[in-house]
């Protein structure tokens, strides 16, 4: 079988702003803002998309059917300061403070944690660039999960202007992972089984 074909690029300006987002297409690529330039990514392939659900399943549902918060999945704009807007792949947003979700249907604000699941693409894409984004944004936790290696590097506390993260924590698959933001807990095993 054929491999599937992803890629990312960017813009060469950094032009880029939330009203000129508005006009690009709906056609399937993911679109994001950071710093003015404009990074597009192609859909992602089926490890990629199979990580998302483990997350959805073991972290998101579990808090959200505890009322604890809300799990929000990639396609949605997450608008804050110096990206307008990214798309993580899975966002989570404490209960009591969903007053983040504009009228527009947009998350307009800082999240309570970010994940990523690393695209082969373009790793730098969710390794340096949106690191630091999210650091300068405030983003108080945010996991890079890594299928290849079968890990998630969890970033805390961020250093907004510095735009980067005071505390680095790499999760192995036979280890725990554990939110220090929100009540969860799991065997990090748990966001690889069956993904091949």
């Amino acid at each position: 079988t054929a491999a599937v074909l992803e890629y990312s690029l960017k813009s060469t300006d950094a032009t880029w702003d939330y009203a000129k987002w508005l006009l690009l297409p709906n056609d399937g690529n993911r679109y994001e803002v950071i710093d003015g330039v404009l990074y597009m990514s192609t859909a992602p392939g089926v490890r990629h998309q199979r990580c998302v659900v483990r997350l959805i399943e073991h972290v998101g549902l579990p808090l959200q059917a505890r009322g604890v918060a809300l799990v929000v999945p990639a396609p949605v704009g997450v608008i804050m300061p110096g990206a307008e807007p990214v798309q993580p792949d899975i966002v989570l947003i404490r209960s009591e403070r969903t007053s983040i979700i504009a009228d527009d249907d947009r998350i307009r604000g800082v999240p309570d944690l970010i994940a990523e699941v690393l695209s082969p693409s373009n790793p730098e894409l969710d390794t340096v660039v949106k690191l630091a984004a999210y650091a300068r944004a405030g983003v108080p936790e945010y996991w890079i999960v890594r299928p290849a290696t079968r890990d998630i590097l969890l970033y805390t506390q961020p250093n907004i202007t510095a735009g980067l993260y005071e505390q680095e924590l790499v999760v192995g698959p036979d280890d725990t992972l554990t939110s220090p933001t929100l009540p969860v807990s799991l065997p990090a095993a748990a966001l690889f089984d069956d993904v091949t």
